[in-house]
């Protein structure tokens, strides 16, 4: 990977939020979630000292690890996640985002009260998708609710590359106006102008402000952030 400098993301970043008003869009409405998985605490830091201080992790020793040496970040967890690794990463996480069933949200509430989540949702039907059927997105906020959790919003992920992602992200969309809530977390590097235009409110990006990962690298049936 090229030495990156804070200049280059601040460049990165002015990139993706012309995008986004391209897109029909505005950076004061659509936030940034700068997807750090795989990149050396370094690169965490430079996008900290950029201003992208919200940061996405996927796996929860990665996060664990990072949260103790950058300084001024709030993380957002965005994989899927294992019921026995909430405990060990509860204290460093400012919003959930991959919740998709009931075991999840009991344990976060349990190690987290009032933690702020969001439902992740299976928009695509890909069976290699994670994320909740869209029939039980009602029951799982309610649940969030009871047990004492802050449901903010709704994440999902595009479909296989190839694929037009408008319905999936109008359907996540749908649901978040349907329901009250306030963030509607969908779009990557790839397809950011189709998540924008159906109405995102955060997207996840790593690609295009870090460059290509060399390590851990997604599966061909998911999008890279």
């Amino acid at each position: 990977m090229t030495e990156l400098g804070v200049a280059d993301i601040v460049a990165r970043r002015d990139a993706i939020e012309q995008r986004i008003v391209d897109a029909g869009g505005s950076p004061a409405t659509v936030s940034i979630l700068a997807v750090t998985k795989t990149f050396p605490v370094a690169v965490a830091r430079l996008a900290v000292e950029a201003g992208l201080v919200d940061l996405g992790e996927n796996y929860a020793q990665e996060l664990e690890a990072k949260a103790a040496e950058v300084v001024g970040a709030r993380w957002h967890f965005i994989g899927g996640l294992q019921r026995n690794k909430v405990r060990r990463i509860a204290g460093s996480v400012a919003l959930w985002q991959s919740v998709d069933r009931v075991e999840l949200l009991d344990e976060i509430a349990r190690r987290s009260p009032g933690a702020e989540v969001l439902i992740q949702v299976n928009t695509t039907g890909e069976p290699q998708k994670s994320g909740c059927d869209p029939t039980l997105v009602d029951s799982l906020v309610d649940h969030g609710n009871d047990v004492g959790l802050v449901v903010k919003g709704l994440m999902t992920v595009g479909p296989t590359p190839g694929v037009d992602p408008r319905p999936a992200f109008a359907s996540l969309r749908s649901d978040v106006d349907r329901l009250g809530l306030s963030v509607c977390s969908m779009g990557m590097s790839g397809d950011l102008e189709a998540a924008v235009a159906e109405g995102s409110t955060m997207v996840r990006i790593g690609t295009a402000l870090f460059g290509a990962r060399t390590a851990a690298p997604a599966t061909p049936e998911e999008p890279q952030p």
